[in-house]
């Protein structure tokens, strides 16, 4: 059993060849979880989670279009009612751009947060530059029910304990397989199993040995198989237990 904790099946890089990469992930994963980054992507990521049994949608505002879409959350809160919604997310902050304005982008986070607590769903959290912030803001708006995954962490190994503290995972994805990847590799190593999610946010971050081309969901094998390595673990077994994480997590069961 294998998972890809997050990935962008929507993405215009899928536009040419979309139901090819789709019978591959078929093929070879158990679950999905397809992840929207606007109000229109989401509205895509459910009509692909609708149409392919094993995919699930998270919807959700990212901070680059908090400035533009601050004004419809509403529409995400309305869009959870579809079955097979099962987070909301990519949400948080990005300042490595330095733009939308900061306010935007804390505003929209906050917002989306206690739109996952009153429906009780578990967010996905998008951290760039800005692990601070990040981080106060969770502090502020936590409570016992709050959770969620820090998708593509990029943060320590201290700060990562600190959130599994909170009822978070931590998702690792193709940079942990980079040879510059010290800190991804100490959060591989210290964090225990039972919190780790694996994921490619395709269709960016391509692991090894891949690096450099589109990314596919299936490459999420080669993120197990470093993480297997690191923690000197079975292959199978970082992939049945971070797939049971994932599961869990966003409450999907199997009939």
């Amino acid at each position: 059993m294998i998972i890809d904790s997050h990935a962008h099946l929507e993405d215009e890089k899928y536009d040419e060849d979309r139901d090819d990469v789709i019978k591959r992930c078929k093929d070879e994963l158990t679950v999905l979880i397809n992840v929207g980054s606007s109000i229109e992507t989401s509205k895509k990521s459910i009509e692909l989670a609708e149409n392919n049994g094993f995919i699930y949608a998270a919807i959700g505002i990212h901070p680059e279009h908090s400035q533009r879409e601050i004004n419809d959350i509403g529409v995400i809160e309305e869009l959870l009612s579809q079955e097979k919604v099962v987070a909301i997310g990519e949400i948080g902050l990005d300042y490595y751009y330095g733009d939308p304005p900061v306010d935007y982008q804390k505003q929209c986070f906050i917002e989306q947060i206690r739109l996952a607590k009153k429906y009780d769903l578990p967010i996905v959290i998008h951290d760039r530059d800005a692990h601070g912030d990040v981080f106060d803001i969770i502090k502020k708006e936590w409570t016992s029910s709050l959770r969620g995954v820090f998708h593509s962490y990029s943060g320590s190994s201290e700060m990562a304990f600190q959130l599994i503290e909170m009822n978070f995972c931590i998702s690792l994805g193709g940079p942990v397989t980079f040879k510059n990847a010290k800190k991804a590799v100490d959060v591989a190593m210290k964090v225990p199993i039972e919190k780790l999610l694996i994921e490619t946010d395709s269709p960016y971050l391509t692991p090894v040995p891949y690096r450099g081309k589109r990314n596919e969901p299936t490459n999420v094998k080669y993120v197990a198989k470093k993480i297997a390595e690191i923690k000197n673990m079975d292959y199978d077994d970082v992939c049945n237990i971070t797939a049971s994480n994932t599961l869990k997590l966003f409450n999907i069961t199997f009939k």
